[in-house]
């Protein structure tokens, strides 16, 4: 037999194992030589695996080398990458899915070799695992499964929370992907069930002029104002100030969004780069903060030293933030005096849905309503009314006869 040349590399069969041994010297991420073992059932797999890499080497592709588990990696991730780079809120969401679904999934398994199937599989369970057991609470509690004991709560995670959950594994692989400690990413690999995104329920512009009509004895009536007539999300309307607002001019610049981030209140930018826009104030606006503003003068005048000034449109008694989730407090009363059933954010969707129904080009409707995409305008939101659906099939109709 002739004498191998200086880096083919070795085959062996480990007899123990019942497997073939094949190591060769490829240049690893650390930027060194290393020598890498690779295993197989058969000598053929072995050599189609160390010339794949040989391959790869001569390409200038680092061979990763690293052997840290998927628990080390999300850890590692979440503090250098996402924590750095990422707003507090998205932070915040990315950090309770790695800790409740992705290391107690996954975080054994090293990342190295994290195949598809194992991600297909690990989901599949998640979807169909009811969400105590899924979650883990039982460990927490050091009681057993409710599906063990054969008592399944039957709380299924949605279709939204699955896909998330995915969205939250693909995105961190796919770092670790730009980072050369493995060459592909395989969550890109899986497929997962696209949720069904609701409408929403809405106002016709009848009920729309009762609630405002209902709601102009509240002291947030302004506020339900530009919900309705401006289309702007609930963290925008908290995190609204007085010097966005110029009322001569007739302009508002929706640059802020107030949310709460771990247990406290943080005035941060808006949701996306194209939610941060100008708007021109229709009269019903104009009208509605002017008054809003002699009311929180009063307001100011009654608090005397209370009042800490904090430059907000829409404030408490005594000029603090509103907390968001306090926002119910005034809403839940008015919609129940009006027999609704509807979110706060369907008020959002009646804008928008309203704006598409007088016939508004839906670029026009994208950019006072800040989506990040067209798509979103038409396929999330919007909805054509029945009498327009009717209009329509009667026109067609006519035609038709």
């Amino acid at each position: 037999m002739a004498k191998r040349a200086n880096g083919d590399g070795s085959i062996t069969y480990l007899k123990s194992k019942g497997l073939y041994q094949g190591r060769v010297y490829v240049t690893t991420t650390s930027g060194v030589p290393k020598r890498v073992a690779v295993y197989g059932k058969t000598r053929e797999e072995v050599r189609e695996k160390m010339t794949a890499l040989q391959a790869q080497d001569n390409q200038g592709i680092p061979t990763p080398d690293t052997n840290v588990k998927m628990a080390d990696y999300l850890a590692y991730w979440l503090a250098a990458v996402v924590k750095v780079n990422r707003r507090p809120k998205t932070y915040q969401g990315y950090e309770s899915v790695v800790r409740v679904h992705l290391i107690p999934g996954l975080g054994s398994r090293k990342l190295r070799t994290l195949r598809a199937a194992d991600v297909r599989t690990w989901l599949a369970r998640v979807a169909t695992t009811c969400q105590c057991c899924a979650n883990g609470w039982d460990k927490a509690r050091k009681e057993p499964t409710c599906c063990a004991a054969g008592e399944c709560c039957n709380t299924r995670l949605s279709r939204r929370m699955v896909q998330s959950i995915h969205a939250v594994l693909r995105n961190a692989i796919e770092n670790a992907v730009r980072e050369e400690l493995i060459l592909r990413n395989v969550a890109k690999l899986v497929q997962v069930p696209t949720p069904d995104y609701g409408t929403g329920k809405g106002l016709t512009v009848p009920q729309a002029r009762l609630l405002l009509k209902a709601a102009s004895a509240d002291r947030l009536h302004a506020l339900y104002v530009l919900a309705l007539a401006m289309g702007m999300r609930r963290g925008e309307l908290l995190g609204l100030h007085w010097s966005a607002i110029d009322l001569e001019r007739g302009t508002l610049i929706v640059s802020s969004n107030l949310q709460r981030v771990d247990g406290a209140l943080q005035l941060g930018p808006t949701k996306t780069a194209s939610s941060l826009r100008t708007l021109p104030l229709p009269p019903l606006v104009v009208t509605a903060l002017r008054e809003h503003q002699e009311r929180q003068a009063h307001e100011r005048a009654t608090a005397g030293d209370r009042w800490k000034e904090t430059g907000l449109v829409f404030t408490s008694r005594v000029g603090t933030a509103i907390e968001p989730d306090n926002l119910r407090r005034s809403w839940y009363p008015l919609r129940e005096r009006l027999g609704l059933t509807l979110r706060f954010h369907d008020l959002r969707h009646t804008c928008v849905t309203l704006l598409l129904d007088l016939g508004v080009p839906p670029h026009i409707v994208r950019q006072i309503a800040g989506h990040s995409d067209i798509g979103v305008t038409m396929k999330v939101y919007a909805h054509a009314s029945l009498d327009e659906q009717r209009k329509a099939l009667g026109s067609l109709s006519e035609r038709l006869a």
